[in-house]
């Protein structure tokens, strides 16, 4: 555990713009849980698909994380039934090589586990204090990102040590076939944009995805990173959070608390929230 002296006070202070520069590899860590990587590549729900759908992915999942670290209960409860009506289709079949249900409490726990890691290892990157942990009190105001599904409060480990114990212990089921792990490095190399624009952004997004991904899932991507590349990484995030310590709230948020203001006039003008 690595202290850190400027500590958030809530989950909301841990949400900026830049935790999308890591969304790639939280992508990557949650389907290495067979169980979801299966269940993502064999959905039958196409709006959802990111090879089909990148801008509706992008936003669903988006507002998703802004409606539970941004937004409030009636919030919550308005994008978990309509989140529900998409994974009730997200099931595994006779053919599928694993068992999956998106309405599996332990692999939402999975996926919620690794969101975590997604506010904290942003924030604590640009603190420049790599490896630093939320204070408990965060960390136990982070728990919408599970229950704000079907998670129990029971499930969510109760301190941010807990929480490591249960990483640690979730670590032994992770594992990458060729199947779920051709279509990451599709996401990695960005084939779903245009062909003209891949060229210039999939380096950019191959960087960005080593530098966020934690052991043992670069390996298991089978990506190439030394302590150069990772000391490049760090100065990035470092300056990226100097910028971002400057600006003003609202702009540094932005994008989810946009995507939150979109849910919210959603629901008052009755249009689908997914």
């Amino acid at each position: 555990m690595v202290e850190a002296t400027d500590r958030p006070h809530q989950p909301a202070d841990t949400v900026s713009g830049a935790v999308a520069l890591g969304a790639t590899a939280n992508v990557i860590m949650q389907l290495a849980r067979p169980g979801v990587g299966y269940g993502v590549v064999e959905s039958r729900v196409d709006s959802g698909n990111l090879m089909l759908h990148p801008w509706h992915r992008l936003r669903t999942t988006s507002t998703y994380l802004a409606v539970t670290m941004l937004g409030d209960e009636r919030d919550v409860r308005a994008y978990r039934r309509a989140v529900g009506r998409s994974h009730a289709q997200v099931r595994s079949t006779d053919a599928s090589p694993v068992a999956y249900d998106a309405f599996d409490r332990e692999l939402q726990m999975w996926v919620a586990g690794c969101l975590v890691r997604a506010f904290e290892d942003t924030w604590a990157l640009l603190a420049g204090r790599p490896g630093a942990w939320l204070p408990d009190d965060v960390y136990r105001a982070c728990a919408p990102l599970g229950t704000g599904l079907q998670v129990r409060p029971e499930q969510w480990p109760e301190d941010r040590a807990a929480f490591e114990r249960w990483w640690d212990a979730q670590l032994g089921h992770v594992g990458l076939d060729d199947t779920v792990r051709g279509y990451l490095w599709g996401l990695v190399d960005q084939e779903f944009l245009p062909a003209p624009l891949r060229p210039a952004l999939s380096p950019v997004s191959r960087f960005l995805t080593a530098g966020f991904l934690r052991e043992p899932f670069r390996s298991l991507m089978g990506f190439d990173w030394s302590a150069d590349d990772q000391q490049r990484f760090e100065t990035v995030m470092r300056r990226i959070g100097a910028v971002l310590n400057r600006t003003p709230g609202a702009l540094r948020r932005f994008p989810y608390n946009a995507y939150l203001a979109d849910v919210r006039l959603r629901r008052r003008l009755g249009m689908p929230l997914v």
